[in-house]
C-alpha cells in the first residue's frame, strides 16, 4: 500500500445486514424509539457508560448528535451505527477514533438495551461491523476497551475473536469516576 492510499477515504455502507439483525446510522426519526429504550433501560446502562447529560432525551440534544455523527462520518472519524432486530431498535455500535496514515485503527464501542441483553444482537452486529471494518473501511485494526469487572463484555469481545492485550489505569471516566479498564484489539486477517 502506497504512502498517499493511507490516508483514502473509507467505502462505508449506511446499511449492514445479515443474521437476524441490521446495523444502520441513526437518524432523526430514530428518537421517539432511542429516548424509550434509553429511558427503560437507564438503570442497567448508567453505570458502564460515561454520566448522561441533563438533556440527554431532549430532541434538540438528538438532533445535535444526529449532526454531529454525520459531519464525523463525512471527515472519516467515527461510524455510528444502530442496531435492529426486524424494526426494533435494541442498541448501538459505533466505531470511533479512526485513525489513518500509519495506525489504520479505530475503537469500538456500545450498549445493548435492557430488554435485549443475551440475545446475540451484540454478538451478531460486531460478526457484521468489525468485517466491514477491515475490508470496506480499509482498518487494519480495531480496538476496544471494558470494565475489570464487565464479566458481560470481556465475554462479547472474547467470542467475537477480540484478544486481551493490556490494562489502562484510570482510562475512561465512567459514571464521573475514573475507572482501569481491559484493553482488546483485533487484527485484519489480510496482511497489509
Amino acid at each position: 500500500m502506497g504512502f498517499l492510499s493511507t490516508f483514502r477515504r473509507s467505502r462505508v455502507s449506511a446499511v449492514l445486514s445479515g443474521q437476524g439483525v441490521s446495523l444502520r446510522f441513526p437518524e432523526m426519526d430514530d428518537f421517539h424509539d432511542w429516548v424509550h429504550l434509553r429511558v427503560q433501560s437507564r438503570n442497567f446502562l448508567e453505570p458502564w457508560e460515561p454520566t448522561w447529560p441533563d438533556d440527554e432525551f431532549s430532541q434538540s440534544a438528538f438532533r445535535y448528535r444526529i449532526r454531529r455523527y454525520r459531519d464525523m462520518r463525512e471527515d472519516d472519524l467515527c461510524y455510528p451505527y444502530f442496531i435492529f432486530s426486524g424494526e426494533t431498535l435494541v442498541g448501538a455500535v459505533t466505531l470511533s477514533n479512526v485513525r489513518r496514515g500509519v495506525a489504520q485503527a479505530g475503537t469500538l464501542g456500545y450498549w445493548i438495551g435492557e430488554p435485549h441483553v443475551r440475545r446475540g444482537y451484540m454478538l451478531k452486529a460486531l460478526s457484521l461491523l468489525v468485517p466491514h471494518c477491515f475490508s470496506a473501511l480499509g482498518l487494519h485494526r480495531v480496538e476496544a476497551a471494558c470494565l475489570p469487572r464487565n464479566e458481560a463484555s470481556i465475554g462479547l469481545l472474547e467470542k467475537a475473536g477480540f484478544e486481551r492485550e493490556g490494562y489502562a489505569k484510570s482510562y475512561l471516566q465512567i459514571a464521573g469516576k475514573w475507572e482501569d479498564h481491559l484493553l482488546y484489539a483485533k487484527v485484519s486477517p489480510v496482511p497489509a
